[in-house]
């Protein structure tokens, strides 16, 4: 029940909150809510999730989050069946009159990231590679992250 802890969220400092499609009765009456706070509204739809569910909530979100492992733990195994839905998505944001992002999350690592950037994500998240390892240097670890969209541009 997001709807539930909108406020909190907003009180503690959120400028967007990004619901999951699947744990709400009514999402549209969410992603309203969360805009009537004066935040950005986001919602993630999990992989089994079409993008057909967006149809009709487009014009109430600022963020598409496609799951790219099902929600649950830590360090699941990139969903790579996923990559056609993401681009397809991004065709779709591309026709659409306001600016709304992609972001992808799940299995994100320095080899998917690449897959998940060409597909048309413009956000990623990427936990399980920077946070995982205790004897890797996590600020090499970002930085290669950061470095991969001008490598992108020189393939």
């Amino acid at each position: 029940n997001p709807q539930d802890y909108l406020r909190c969220f907003k009180e503690a400092g959120a400028d967007l909150i990004t619901i999951h499609y699947e744990s709400c009765r009514h999402p549209h009456r969410v992603l309203q809510e969360i805009k009537k706070l004066g935040l950005r509204a986001g919602i993630a739809l999990n992989p089994s999730t079409p993008l057909e569910a967006l149809e009709y909530i487009l014009e109430e979100i600022d963020l598409v989050l496609i799951m790219t492992v099902n929600p649950g733990f830590s360090g699941q195994k990139f969903i790579s069946a996923m990559l056609p839905k993401i681009k397809k998505l991004s065709q779709r944001l591309k026709a659409v009159k306001q600016k709304i992002e992609l972001e992808v999350d799940g299995g994100i690592d320095l080899l998917s990231a690449p897959l998940v950037v060409e597909a048309g994500a413009t956000i990623i998240v990427a936990g399980s590679a920077v946070f995982s390892g205790a004897d890797k240097d996590k600020q090499e670890i970002i930085q290669a992250f950061k470095m991969l969209p001008q490598e992108m541009k020189k393939a």
